[in-house]
């Protein structure tokens, strides 16, 4: 799932979840920090790499919401999509990064403005695709699409459904 040269232009993780909590922006002096949060479902932790282009946004959205990495009630796995269950995306550019000696180099890292406006796209077409799945199901099931800040640092509050989480690179 890489593109044709064989370089990753994407590196994605999944985990998945039953509940998650992600502050997108801290107390200030005069606000309170602000939150996004799900309940059962999947956090996708993505990074975009240089190369990356929005040609490879369809497919990512279509394999990571379809691919059956959730457990069901009945203990048979299906996707976030089947479950169903909502979304919190993460960008996370720490994903990119290459050992230096005892330091961490993120030299192959998209820049900010094409890396924000690929991971802007890749969070509406995954509520898209949601609310689609949502829509056809007819289950009623409350499921969303979060998502944090793009460039800032966020704080996840986590509660896991065992050690599924996945490693995919686009």
């Amino acid at each position: 799932m890489t593109e044709r040269s064989g370089a990753p232009v994407a590196r994605t993780v999944l985990q998945q979840c039953l509940r998650a909590r992600l502050q997108v922006k801290p107390a200030e002096e005069l606000s309170e920090a602000q939150f996004v949060q799900i309940d059962r479902g999947t956090v996708i932790y993505i990074c975009f790499f240089k190369g990356a282009t929005d040609d490879i946004l369809p497919k990512m959205v279509s394999t990571l919401l379809n691919l059956r990495l959730s457990e069901s009630d009945s203990g048979k796995m299906v996707s976030v999509l089947e479950l169903p269950g909502s979304v919190l995306i993460v960008p996370q550019a720490t994903l990119g990064g290459k050992v230096k000696g005892k330091a961490m180099q993120y030299h192959n890292n998209i820049n900010k403005e094409d890396g924000l406006r690929l991971y802007s796209a890749f969070v509406s077409l995954c509520e898209k695709e949601l609310t689609a799945a949502a829509a056809s199901s007819g289950t009623g099931a409350e499921v969303t699409v979060k998502h944090g800040t793009y460039g800032n640092r966020q704080v996840l509050n986590l509660d896991t459904n065992g050690p599924y989480t996945h490693l995919m690179e686009f």
